[in-house]
């Protein structure tokens, strides 16, 4: 867990991605093998550790409006290298800057995750693949009050971030409840996905920590909402 004071920043450089940054990950598709990779590890190195301050710089931010476990930039970065164990697809080698930020504490569910890639950006925050009972909690929740989720994803600041809620949904009502129920539309869903994406003059900009910055902090309503009904007790109450 980091304590940020805010006043740091008014010494901080604002960070920013670069085109090379970019152009790499475009080699890298074309060139996707242990030799090529090995030959231009220096140049990887040097594009990662300019990836490494810019998500540090957004993990300082993200401290000032929520409470996050991971403790660097560098540790919040995923290594370059798949797992291909269960793939079809033997390319040894991500061609993408993502990474992810854990939110501290048992009560305090969900997190951010950032990806990074040449027409193909977006931060994002999700419950992928809820449990079972975590599921039955949260469509418990919704068929009995669906208003204080609603309100959340029908604001504006919502909408004008992410949309609308996204993930994949059944194609019929889940055992137990009526296709009749006013509230079927949230209660077939089996994922629950916020998702802004960028292009990549924005990802280049001098201001998108600030934007990435705003996202993360639109997120938290809904990471909250989920937090209350996936640990809180019968009556609610978060401890």
């Amino acid at each position: 867990m980091i304590l940020i004071d805010a006043g740091i920043f008014e010494q901080m450089k604002v960070p920013t991605l670069s085109n090379s940054n970019l152009d790499f990950l475009e080699e890298l598709k074309k060139h996707n093998d242990r030799e090529w990779f090995n030959a231009h590890k220096a140049e990887f190195l040097a594009e990662q550790d300019q990836v490494e301050q810019f998500v540090d710089y957004l993990l300082k931010k993200l401290n000032l409006h929520d409470v996050i476990e991971t403790a660097s930039g560098k540790k919040s970065l995923y290594r370059p290298y798949r797992d291909i164990r269960f793939s079809k697809d033997k390319t040894p080698f991500k061609t993408y800057w993502g990474g992810s930020f854990t939110r501290a504490g048992k009560q305090r569910r969900g997190g951010y995750y950032y990806h990074f890639e040449k027409g193909n950006s977006f931060v994002a925050a999700a419950f992928w693949g809820p449990s079972a009972p975590d599921l039955k909690l949260i469509r418990a929740d919704i068929a009995f009050d669906a208003e204080p989720l609603r309100q959340i994803i029908n604001s504006n600041s919502f909408v004008a971030n992410f949309g609308s809620l996204q993930g994949e949904q059944l194609k019929t009502a889940p055992k137990g409840f009526e296709v009749t129920h006013p509230d079927i539309d949230l209660l077939r869903y089996k994922q629950f996905l916020l998702i802004r994406r960028f292009n990549d003059t924005e990802l280049l900009s001098s201001n998108f920590a600030d934007l990435v910055n705003e996202s993360f902090r639109e997120m938290r309503p809904f990471l909250d909402y989920m937090s209350a009904v996936l640990s809180g007790d019968a009556n609610g109450i978060v401890d």
